[in-house]
């Protein structure tokens, strides 16, 4: 497949969720996928987004999300989320399961879980003070190209 790299930017705001969940799902499109496979990437995305907004950024509305999406082979989609936010102090602390560093009850601590389960590989970079990367790789059963 043609190297068709896109990159975006927008407010890290909660309505800027259901748009990320678009743009992958418009971009997965001339790949093919099963209706299972689009819900799939699409819940992951919504998670790592999701949570650059409320733990990068702390749901202050003030900050960006860089999102990146391209296809490493005709099968397979790589979308980066990238915030500039506060960082990850420790990184594989945060992707166990039930870790959460919201200080209500209201986190299920299962981000990185739910992203892990509807993905093939995830992958996460994160530096205190100059926020965190996650990039969601998922392998797609068909290809018919355009």
């Amino acid at each position: 497949m043609e190297n068709n790299l896109v990159t975006l930017e927008f407010e890290a705001l909660p309505q800027n969720q259901s748009f990320a969940r678009s743009v992958v799902s418009a971009y997965c499109a001339a790949s093919d996928p099963t209706v299972e496979e689009l819900t799939e990437i699409k819940t992951a995305v919504s998670e790592a987004v999701s949570n650059a907004i409320i733990h990068g950024y702390e749901r202050k509305g003030k900050g960006k999300i860089r999102m990146e999406l391209s296809f490493i082979d005709r099968d397979k989609i790589s979308v980066k989320v990238i915030d500039y936010g506060k960082g990850i102090a420790d990184v594989s602390k945060a992707m166990e399961p039930l870790f959460s560093t919201g200080e209500n009850q209201e986190m299920s601590g299962m981000g990185f879980t739910v992203m892990e389960s509807f993905t093939d590989k995830v992958l996460v970079e994160s530096e205190i003070g100059k926020g965190t990367a996650v990039t969601l790789i998922k392998c797609l059963d068909t290809y018919y190209g355009v």
